[in-house]
């Protein structure tokens, strides 16, 4: 437990009837920094919570039998079974209406679930709710922030909320404006905010109290490229500080390039994991990718190469892309070329490429995850 002699004074000084602002006020003039006295106060809460991860072992969340139904009928979750292991990037990846969110506001303890039993860092999600609660952050699909308020004032409230002592809740403040590169607009209302600084002030709302597990839904959607890498850089840079996260994503490249564990879930189940490696293994050999010219000929194009594949062909009509995984390497380009060739149908463009995790997807689902 963290014993700094400063939080003895504080909790005596509560006992003769001190308000926060009070004991802050008596601090400051005593010779204290608020930028010291900011450490101070999270590394107090941070010590309620370390007894209790040390002790969960290596999975930080564990989730048995877990099942969501609306109404009668509506089975959103459908018996979800996973772990989450400390300090790394955990993906849910699947199309809208998977389930992926329905998961995590269960975790977040703002759903209860039906069925099965889930646990948080040694917390049950149902019984130990509000002990739960101070010990992760969200940041959901839509910006939870205030936008009559500027993005000072947000970040400030939301410390108040936590009970943080005012010259700590402003400390704090200040220093994740400049974390997420919002300095500069720190005093503006948050109806002049772009969607990118909109979501990075989302995010670094849910840090303020440093949480040792964020759960993020979604958490580029509708940000440009350029803001979505700045985001993953962000995650990144929190999980090297021991941070364990789980998103939520519908876009393949996010959960490439960013998580350790993925787990494929479609229609409220869970029905593949693995890393990206070990999940695009499943589709096996290479896939052959055909760019056809004409839209008219794109399922011929695929009747016609699909004797060349180790599975069925699928095709695309909306970008008239033919996709087929293939054994045979670059030798079976040459076979493929002259059948469209001698069929009289022509192709921009003919690839043969490493799996992605789409093509997992596709081969999973049948559809696509995008």
């Amino acid at each position: 437990m963290y014993n700094h002699p400063l939080i003895s004074y504080v909790e005596e000084a509560q006992g003769i009837g001190m308000t926060s602002r009070q004991i802050i006020d008596a601090l400051v003039s005593a010779g204290w920094h608020t930028h010291d006295l900011t450490n101070i106060f999270l590394d107090h809460i941070e010590s309620y919570r370390k007894p209790v991860i040390a002790e969960f072992g290596e999975n930080i969340v564990t989730v048995r039998g877990i099942s969501k139904i609306y109404g009668k009928t509506i089975r959103a979750l459908d018996d979800v079974s996973l772990d989450v292991k400390r300090g790394s990037v955990t993906a849910l990846l699947g199309p809208n209406g998977a389930g992926k969110t329905t998961l995590v506001r269960i975790l977040a303890t703002l759903l209860t679930p039906e069925h099965g039993v889930a646990h948080v860092a040694g917390f049950n999600v149902v019984d130990d709710a509000q002990k739960l609660r101070s010990i992760i952050g969200l940041a959901g699909q839509y910006a939870a922030v205030d936008e009559t308020l500027t993005g000072y004032e947000n970040l400030e409230m939301v410390g108040r909320l936590y009970h943080l002592p005012a010259p700590v809740a402003r400390q704090r403040a200040e220093e994740l404006l400049h974390q997420f590169n919002l300095g500069d607009a720190k005093d503006r209302i948050l109806k002049t905010y772009s969607g990118g600084m909109r979501r990075r002030l989302d995010l670094a709302a849910s840090l303020v109290i440093r949480p040792r597990i964020l759960f993020l839904d979604e958490p580029t959607t509708g940000l440009d490229p350029r803001g979505r890498f700045a985001l993953w850089h962000v995650i990144r840079e929190l999980v090297k500080d021991g941070t364990t996260v789980l998103l939520t994503t519908q876009y393949l490249e996010e959960a490439d390039q960013l998580a350790h564990d993925i787990f494929v879930i479609d229609h409220g189940r869970i029905i593949a994991q693995g890393t990206a490696d070990e999940l695009k293994k499943q589709v096996g050999g290479d896939v052959l990718e055909l760019h056809v010219t004409n839209h008219n000929f794109v399922n011929e194009a695929a009747n016609l190469v699909a004797k060349f594949g180790i599975e069925l062909p699928h095709t695309n009509e909306d970008t008239d892309i033919v996709t087929m995984p293939v054994n045979g390497g670059a030798s079976v380009l040459v076979e493929v070329v002259r059948e469209l060739d001698n069929a009289d149908i022509k192709i921009n463009d003919i690839v043969l490429r490493r799996p992605s995790l789409n093509d997992v997807f596709m081969k999973l689902t049948g559809h696509s995850a995008e």
